[in-house]
């Protein structure tokens, strides 16, 4: 009896082995198909105020497609190829192999990713910091350039010894001055008085002047700046130890926590200073990442994070809300949000930026707007400065 099924068994066998062939086969046609006509592919823009409505094409500079493998430079392939683990299969990452992180706007500006990735391997690297943080800018975070040697002071000396270098101005052999203005210190801290135009943060480079004393008075009735140790009296003592600047300029808000044992890092763009190493210098931990990349920290560790202007009405709103719900993320449960002079049209912060932050989840513990006549009245400039709270508990 069992001799007389097996031709019939044989039969079975060998027809599902062919259906499950045919079926693995196109799968992996459809995944092939469909990943190659969408992961080039640009997805759509959108917008969400009049006012991002109103850009054109022309004004995003963007290309319509991004470039295929064949266009793009060979180092820049060679990086963000899937690398083998040599160990195979690794449980963690649920694959045996590693794809290097790098931003896919990288290819969407072929001809400055070309430039930005012609270097010799184990050589020097191009003294380009104003094409690199372009690129950095345009959404090509984090940047391929991996394998050569940066560009470096060629008479470096070492910074000034704790604490003297936290309100010190550090020697000029400290910086590789070719992308900037200005090719001295001396330079950056007269530029508020000799220079016409606007430069980011013109007067911080100054210890001496404005930023003495930034956030270190006691606030008046209703002003716009908060001390810090006001802000920290929202807390128990102890309770604020760590936290982040977001466009913190030249390090002085992480400075004043220092002093009262709080650590913070500080984020910053070097928009034409040398923001990065004026911050290392004193003594400050800077990180060089834009306001579009997801922070690099994990949820709720933070005790609090600040930022003064560079969160304001020049960022898309999308952008914005990615962003504030980005802080609330690292934010512990409790944790503070220093909002620090955002500005805006007064109009806009009741129709548009207000209901947009209130929609977060944060509490309020402070909010004071007043004026921002800098520019100008008729220009009908406001600010605001707040404290938001992380609720203890799931605000969902």
């Amino acid at each position: 009896m069992d001799q007389s099924h097996k031709p019939s068994s044989l039969s079975n066998s060998l027809f599902l082995l062919f259906l499950l062939l045919s079926t693995n086969l196109l799968t992996l046609f459809i995944s092939t198909t469909v990943y190659s006509s969408c992961s080039l592919n640009t997805p759509p823009a959108t917008t969400t105020t009049a006012a991002n409505s109103a850009l054109k094409e022309d004004d995003l500079q963007v290309p319509d497609k991004p470039q295929t493998s064949s266009d793009l430079p060979p180092e820049f392939l060679a990086f963000t190829s899937a690398q083998k683990l040599p160990f195979g299969f690794n449980t963690n990452m649920d694959s045996d192999r590693i794809f290097p992180p790098v931003g896919r706007p990288c290819t969407l500006f072929p001809d400055e990713l070309r430039r930005f990735m012609s270097y010799k391997v184990n050589g020097s690297c191009p003294d380009d910091e104003l094409l690199a943080q372009k690129l950095l800018l345009k959404g090509c975070e984090p940047l391929p350039r991996r394998r050569c040697h940066p560009a470096a002071p060629p008479e470096y000396v070492e910074p000034y010894p704790l604490p003297d270098s936290l309100w010190t101005t550090p020697p000029d052999s400290s910086v590789v001055w070719t992308a900037y203005t200005c090719k001295n210190y001396a330079c950056l801290i007269n530029r508020k008085r000799n220079q016409k135009g606007f430069d980011d943060c013109k007067d911080c480079f100054d210890l001496a002047g404005r930023e003495k004393a930034r956030w270190a008075l006691p606030s008046t009735g209703g002003s716009l700046d908060f001390s810090i140790d006001e802000v920290l009296a929202v807390k128990k003592p102890g309770t604020i130890r760590i936290g982040l600047d977001i466009g913190g300029g030249v390090g002085t808000f992480a400075v004043r926590m220092g002093e009262r044992n709080i650590t913070i890092i500080t984020t910053s763009m070097n928009l034409n200073g040398p923001f990065n190493s004026f911050i290392a210098s004193r003594g400050i931990v800077p990180l060089y990442i834009s306001i579009s990349q997801r922070l690099p920290f994990f949820d709720n560790t933070l005790d609090i994070v600040h930022s003064m202007h560079v969160l304001s009405n020049w960022i898309p709103t999308t952008l914005l809300h990615f962003l504030l719900f980005d802080i609330y993320r690292v934010l512990r449960p409790g944790g503070l949000f220093w909002l620090d002079h955002f500005f805006c049209v007064g109009e806009e912060l009741e129709e548009v930026y207000a209901p947009i932050i209130n929609s977060i989840g944060f509490e309020k513990v402070k909010w004071v707007v007043g004026p921002k006549l800098d520019r100008g009245p008729e220009l009908r400039e406001m600010y605001l400065s707040a404290i938001l709270e992380k609720p203890l508990k799931n605000s969902w």
